[in-house]
This record gives C-alpha cells, structure tokens and sequence, in this order.
C-alpha cells in the first residue's frame, strides 16, 4: 500500500470505529469504490487493521481513564474502600460481556475471515446495520433499567452483561457495527443512549486487546516475510487512528448525551445510502 492508502484508511478507521458504522465495513468497502489498489487478500491485511484497532484501543483508555484507573484500584482495594466495589462490578461486567466474542471468534474465527475481504457482503451488511439501528431505536425499551442514574451502570445486570456480549458477536460480519450492535442490545435492556455508549465503548477495550494479542504476530510475521509497509509508517497510522478515535469518542458522548430520541437514525441512514450505493457501483 502507499503512503496515502495506508494513512486514508487509519484516518477512516479511527473516525469509523466508534461511530455506529461499522469501520471494518468502511474499510472493506471504501478501497474498493475509490480503486485505491489495496491488496485486501494480503495476510498482513487483516493484521494492518487490528494494528490501527490498537490506535482506537489507546484512545479509548485515554478518553476512559477514570474508569480503567478505577478498575484497577477497585481490583487491589478492600471489599469496602469507597467504589471500589462498584468498580470490581463494572470490571465483572465487561469480563463478561467480552465471553461471546471470545466463544464465536475461537469457533468461526476462520469462516468468518472468508468475508473480510468480499466488498459486496460489507456493502450488503452496511444496508442490514442501517435497518438494525432503526429496529433497534423502535424497539427500544426506554426507561426500565437506569432510568434515573445518569450514565452509571451500577444497576446493569450480570444476565444484561451477557446479552449485550452476545450481540456485540454480529461484528464479526463486515458491515455490522459492534458498537451500533451493543448500543442496540443496551437499548432493549432499557439503558439510554449515553449509557449503552459508555458500556459499548467501555466493552470495546478487552475485545481489541484480544484481537491485537493475536493478530499483530501475523503482521510481524507478513513484514518479515514479503516487502510490506516499513513498520515504522504502520505505527503511524496506528497513532493517526488513535487521534481520530479520540475525537470521535469525544463527539459521540457529548451528542448521545444531548439526543435521547431516534440518536441512531442519522447513523442507520447514512448506513443504508452508502451500502446502496456501493452495491451499484460494484456491480
């Protein structure tokens, strides 16, 4: 890849990932729409993408630094010492809100990797992401778990926990957001939107790490093997895709703070014009 394509995608990524958009989507489909030549079969492709994931992954401890630093406190603390115990419960919550993900990727981690690179499933997928985040927001269960709390968690559920995990496992389809899925799975519980976005992106950190755990190997494996990207300019990209990330997050809390009603329409939209769109033009 050049230098533009590899920079074009991290910005994009970074920009993407948090938004209820699917990035991977963007990333499948977008190279192929503007021709940009990228080699999406390549094996350090895939890799290349979680290496920008880790970008995201910083941006979001960065953004959350409250939370993870009270997590870790929380973890060495005496079962009485402040909030420390609500903070053991929100580490509980996110351990196992990520066991889906961690079951499906070991199961139908192969199968799935088929799809990554097919721009017509990620533009078909980014047309059922739209409807999903439409269904979502009418079937939304409004005010039934913290309806008074703000945007604390203390009362999700260990069962809630779960199910959000479970629909966070449709990401791995090209095309479906993980954070459109999860913020949908925390509205039917009955969270508000700037709840189901905080445990969404909150969730997001542990999986990324997962991902980063295992794929980055391969990417140091496919440098070493054939003439890829120097890997200094990929660790670019990386910090051009935590930038981004970081802003988005910021964007995205304030507007699902300020938007309680249909928040996710403009997004599903958006969602289902360029999945058309992409469907036409690749033909």
């Amino acid at each position: 890849m050049t230098l533009f394509n590899i920079l074009l995608i991290a910005l994009l990524q970074g920009l993407t990932e948090l938004f209820p958009v699917s990035s991977l989507g963007h990333a499948v489909v977008l190279p192929a729409l503007l021709h940009l030549g990228v080699d999406q079969h390549a094996p350090g492709f895939l890799p290349f993408l979680v290496v920008l994931h880790v970008g995201t992954l910083a941006a979001l401890l960065l953004y959350f630094w409250r939370e993870w630093l009270g997590i870790a406190w929380g973890l060495v603390r005496g079962p009485r010492a402040g909030d420390a115990e609500n903070y053991r419960r929100l580490a509980g919550l996110l351990v196992l809100g990520t066991l889906p993900a961690i079951a499906v990727g070991f199961v139908l981690e192969k199968p799935l990797r088929a799809l990554f690179a097919d721009p017509w499933v990620a533009a078909l997928f980014l047309i059922v992401n739209g409807g999903l985040l439409l269904v979502g927001e009418r079937l939304r269960r409004r005010g039934a778990v913290l309806a008074a709390a703000g945007e604390r968690l203390d009362g999700l559920r260990w069962r809630d926990a779960l199910i959000i995990g479970l629909w966070q496992c449709l990401a791995f389809i090209p095309g479906l957001s993980r954070s459109g899925a999860t913020m949908v799975g925390g509205l039917r519980l009955g969270l508000n939107h700037a709840q189901a976005a905080r445990f969404s992106f909150l969730l997001g950190a542990p999986v990324i790490t997962g991902a980063a755990v295992l794929e980055i190997p391969k990417l140091l494996h496919a440098h070493a093997a054939a003439h890829a990207a120097p890997l200094g300019l990929i660790l670019l990209a990386g910090a051009v895709a935590g930038v981004a990330a970081f802003l988005s997050t910021a964007f995205l809390m304030r507007y699902f703070r300020r938007h309680e009603t249909a928040a996710l329409n403009p997004f599903a939209y958006y969602c289902i014009a360029l999945g058309t769109v992409a469907l036409v033009l690749l033909r």
